[in-house]
């Protein structure tokens, strides 16, 4: 049993003992037999099911928040309860205040509970997730939202979103593309729909670059002025931004026709969106992905933050609809 502890990389072993026993199996040239791995792996997640194993799926829900904003979308609970299930796991979402209970605390709670394996879906530019001690769990986390520290991560690919949008948007006839987001959200995607959109820039004429408008504060109701500023200096005529707040602008305070005047892309779509075209991210398969990353350390006993941390990306997709010109 030990020396099956040590080839699994099971964490509960002396280090002294894994010394020996990973020398002996060097001397041996000893090397595991896949499918046998896999077997014995079946046989013990079936054993694990019994005891009905819980993922947690960690959440910022602090009052006041300008992130809990529905204009910030993030992975659905079902999505990731449905992918959990294939794994002979339940997920167990936990909304935290940070205001009101500790990292320290929701270490122990999730000890209590038996808990190994933790999803982190920052809601909140403080995310409780930043303080976890994670030496005792398998983690990952959903999107960049949480930099540090550096665990595995699912997200979607924003540059390959930004390349679609401005290409579908140019193949329409549009000239002057703009971005308008929050530095939350361009921080969340590493910094790729800035990236993106700066690199599509470089390939048009001067005269018809748009610089990009990152709004200060997460609170797009309250950023008007500077984005009629930047709408008024550089008149764009397509724009990749907001559902809410910024077609009411266009419309009702610059009295403009969508999409007769100017054109615009919803950056995250979602269903309720119909009324617009659209950046899809995907978020069902961002969940996937996460579930599918987690499950692979809970089987391989990997614990901790990872020395190299592996990201998954996935791809988005372009969404017609009447807020821009059909293609000619």
């Amino acid at each position: 049993m030990t020396v099956s502890r040590v080839l699994r990389n099971f964490p509960r072993v002396a280090t002294a003992t894994r010394n020996r026993v990973l020398q002996a199996a060097k001397k041996l040239g000893y090397t595991p037999d896949p499918h046998m791995a896999r077997l014995m792996a079946r046989v013990r997640s079936y054993r694990r099911r019994r005891a009905e194993a819980v993922i947690a799926l960690i959440r910022d829900d602090i009052p006041g928040d300008q992130l809990l904003d529905h204009a910030y979308q993030y992975v659905a609970l079902n999505d990731i309860r449905s992918r959990a299930e294939k794994h002979g796991y339940r997920a167990e979402e936990f909304l935290i205040d940070r205001t009101k209970i500790s990292a320290a605390r929701l270490t122990q709670i999730l000890e209590a509970r038996g808990i190994e394996g933790l999803i982190i879906s920052p809601q909140s530019s403080h995310s409780i997730g930043m303080e976890l001690d994670y030496s005792r769990f398998a983690a990952v986390t959903l999107g960049y939202g949480l930099q540090q520290p550096a665990l595995h991560r699912a997200s979607t690919n924003m540059t390959r979103g930004i390349t679609q949008a401005t290409a579908e948007l140019a193949a329409r006839g549009y000239r002057r593309i703009g971005l308008a987001v929050t530095q939350w959200i361009d921080a969340r995607s590493d910094h790729t729909y800035s990236g993106a959109m700066l690199t599509y820039q470089q390939q048009l004429a001067p005269r018809d670059r748009v610089p990009l408008l990152l709004f200060p504060e997460n609170n797009v109701a309250d950023e008007f002025e500077i984005f009629r500023a930047w709408f008024k200096n550089h008149r764009p005529d397509a724009i990749i931004s907001f559902d809410t707040y910024v077609p009411d602008w266009l419309r009702q305070k610059l009295r403009l026709r969508i999409p007769e005047d100017i054109g615009l892309v919803v950056h995250d779509w979602a269903e309720r969106h119909r009324n617009f075209a659209g950046i899809y991210h995907h978020r069902a398969h961002v969940a996937i992905a996460a579930v599918d990353l987690l499950a692979t350390q809970l089987m391989q006993n990997e614990r901790g933050v990872p020395d190299i941390p592996r990201q998954i990306l996935i791809p988005p997709a372009w969404v017609e609809g009447p807020s821009v010109r059909k293609p000619s």
